[in-house]
């Protein structure tokens, strides 16, 4: 006879099993604050670093350093840490698994091995995360192909959002009923890589059309004479 009993959780919908799973140790509060501590860690790390090695450069190549440093971090770090113990997850207690059990509760998928959201995951941190880091590096020594790899990264990661947005309205039971997990951990939280992602294809966008036009500009007044 299979075993019936479920270990009690909070996720939805209440029927999925997590035979693993495990109550946080940690308050929503810490680990929240032992986050953002990295965020701004990570932040004011780039911001130094372009300061030294880019003392002249404008604020908009500081804010997209920073940027690209930050997103960097999080794609190779806290969703790489999803992809490579998605299997224990649900029953981990050190810092990233819990963050990860506490954004779950919007969507639970994460929970239970998706095959979707292994594949999303892990594009995103191995391929978007070191491309970040590579277009940061651009930025730092202002190489021309920062503005080609920057389109195909935001693209890639505003693409990657809307497939996300798409399966976990169609899969919606994976989210808990109270209007906080929806709106702020699975709708913002992936929102603000929309916004930034939208503005950073617009910028490579706009910077290679400029290029392209005063490369045909210049080759028709060196036809003209």
């Amino acid at each position: 006879m299979a075993n019936t009993t479920m270990i009690p959780h909070n996720y939805y919908p209440p029927s999925i099993e997590l035979p693993h799973y495990a109550v946080n140790e940690d308050s929503v509060i810490s680990l929240i604050v032992r986050f953002g501590v990295f965020w701004v860690a990570v932040s004011g790390i780039a911001a130094l670093v372009i300061t030294r090695l880019r003392p002249a450069s404008s604020l908009s190549d500081r804010i997209a350093f920073v940027w690209m440093c930050l997103t960097g971090w999080v794609h190779f770090h806290f969703e790489a840490h999803f992809v490579l113990n998605h299997v224990r997850l649900a029953g981990g207690q050190s810092l990233f698994d819990q963050l990860w059990k506490e954004y779950s509760l919007s969507d639970s998928r994460y929970l239970t091995s998706d095959s979707f959201l292994i594949s999303m995951e892990a594009v995103t941190a191995f391929c978007w995360g070191p491309l970040a880091f590579f277009i940061a590096y651009c930025i730092i020594v202002k190489h021309p192909l920062r503005y080609p790899l920057q389109l195909i990264l935001s693209l890639g990661q505003v693409y990657g959002d809307v497939l996300y947005y798409a399966t976990s309205l169609l899969d919606i039971e994976y989210c808990r009923p109270e209007r906080y997990y929806f709106w702020f951990y699975y709708f913002f939280f992936n929102f603000i890589w929309m916004v930034v992602g939208c503005y950073y294809i617009w910028q490579a966008v706009t910077k290679i059309v400029e290029t392209i036009r005063k490369v045909d500009q210049l080759e028709a007044r060196q036809k003209k004479k």
